[in-house]
């Protein structure tokens, strides 16, 4: 206890420190108050406050549940982030966009501008689509059109707004703004799912209070689990050349590479959800289509549903982690800056050697992701409450445990700079650095 005080009024005492917690409290502050603005035109009073689910739930919890409440930051960030996808994409497949990634902070500005711009784009079809589709005509005070066209244009500004909050935390706060954003929205339903558990337990019937401390418990090892997939790296050796230069020496040092063991993140899970979600809107379009066997894969719950899910993550992963990671690159700046991986011959030895490396680790990460993403069905199984399983597992708990990760990171290196403790005894907290020289770095989303 002694030690956390010790460490807090260090955290105090920065001025520039200080100064940037304060800042992204304010921002995160604002976004909250969003949340709960209704858009015009629309009656609290008449919208239906239904759990959704599916995809609909994870843009719900994403958005701090202001999906559910028609509120003017109802989008949230899911539209710069698909833009970001996208545009990430691009980066990959399109020589234009290649060509602007090797132009440094000048390409950057570019990318980010399109990204914009097509985050734009987006909001305002989606926009559209969701007053079209979640908001009950018995809520609606403004007839159609006028009512579609003001709530597209609330909507989009509102996200814009959003992204640029998260820009601004990002700039003037501790850091990974729109990471930040999604976390909060994450940790704001929390509350209610301990709530409806607590109450869904302490019914007659519900089994009291020894199954609710044993869920806590569960949760808590599910944590750790979390943060070992999220942590864990395979760490290649580099020797660097030695260089005499006059009376000095350069190089001769040994680096190692780190690879991470999910370095896809989140993405196999939202890409897989999203697939996911496609049996469940057929079988609502399409009532004549509606089968057992579709009809178990809108079940998120069901073993149909749960082992597509999971065969679907494994896939988008090694799919993600090829695309994100290029060990041929990896091969040509080593050998460029003088580097070998000792007993492995520069080129293209160096890249099928990487390559073995990250295929073998993948394997395992895209196993132990999968039993992640599938722990809210498990607990959904044992009797937990769908609002409180979410946490369990999945997108949602992933993106909590990396972004509180990189948070204390950002913290501690501000600290270890002005000679202060950092905030563990032993060791340096990790966050997700960038997967190896001249990789790309890894991102939450």
């Amino acid at each position: 206890m002694k030690k956390l005080i010790t460490t807090l009024t260090n955290i105090w005492k920065i001025d520039d420190l200080r100064t940037r917690i304060l800042n992204t409290l304010l921002f995160l502050l604002i976004y909250r108050v969003g949340c709960h603005i209704v858009l015009p035109g629309v009656n609290p009073a008449a919208l239906q406050h239904e759990a959704k689910e599916g995809l609909l739930g994870l843009l719900d919890m994403f958005a701090g549940g202001s999906f559910s409440r028609s509120a003017i930051f109802a989008l949230g960030v899911m539209p710069y982030i698909s833009a970001s996808i996208v545009v990430q994409l691009l980066g990959i497949a399109v020589p234009y966009f290649q060509k602007l990634q090797k132009e440094g902070e000048s390409g950057r500005k570019k990318m980010t501008q399109i990204t914009r711009y097509l985050t734009l784009a987006i909001t305002l079809v989606q926009s559209v689509a969701y007053v079209r589709t979640q908001i009950d005509g018995g809520a609606k005070m403004i007839a159609d059109p006028m009512f579609t066209i003001l709530s597209a244009f609330v909507l989009t500004a509102g996200t814009l707004f959003v992204m640029w909050l998260g820009e601004k935390i990002t700039d003037k706060g501790i850091g990974n703004g729109i990471s930040l954003i999604i976390m909060v929205g994450i940790i704001a339903q929390l509350p209610s799912g301990i709530t409806a558990e607590w109450f869904s337990r302490m019914s007659t019937g519900g089994g009291g209070p020894i199954p609710l401390l044993l869920e806590f418990i569960a949760l808590f090892f599910v944590v750790i689990f979390t943060i070992l997939i999220v942590q864990g790296v395979r760490k290649i050796p580099v020797q660097y050349a030695k260089k005499i230069v006059g009376n000095k020496q350069y190089g001769g040092v040994r680096q190692y590479i780190p690879l991470k063991v999910n370095a896809a993140g989140v993405m196999p899970i939202i890409f897989a959800q999203a697939i996911m979600f496609v049996p469940m809107s057929l079988s609502q379009f399409f009532p004549d289509l509606q089968s057992s066997f579709l009809t178990s894969l809108s079940n998120y719950t069901s073993v149909a549903y749960n082992v597509t899910f999971a065969i679907l993550i494994i896939a988008f992963t090694f799919f993600y982690t090829a695309i994100m990671v290029n060990p041929q690159q990896m091969s040509e700046d080593m050998k460029k800056n003088g580097g070998f991986i000792p007993g492995i011959k520069p080129g293209h030895a160096t890249n099928h050697y990487i390559d073995s490396v990250i295929s073998k680790i993948t394997l395992p990460g895209a196993f132990f992701l999968a039993i992640v993403a599938i722990f809210p069905a498990i607990a959904s199984l044992f009797g937990v409450n769908n609002q409180f399983a979410h946490f369990y597992g999945g997108t949602s708990l992933l993106i909590l445990v990396g972004v509180v990760l990189d948070t204390l990171q950002q913290i501690e290196s501000h600290l270890l700079m002005r000679h202060y403790d950092g905030l563990m005894k032993t060791g340096r907290i990790r966050g997700r650095a960038p997967v190896a020289s001249g990789g790309p770095t890894q991102s939450v989303i």
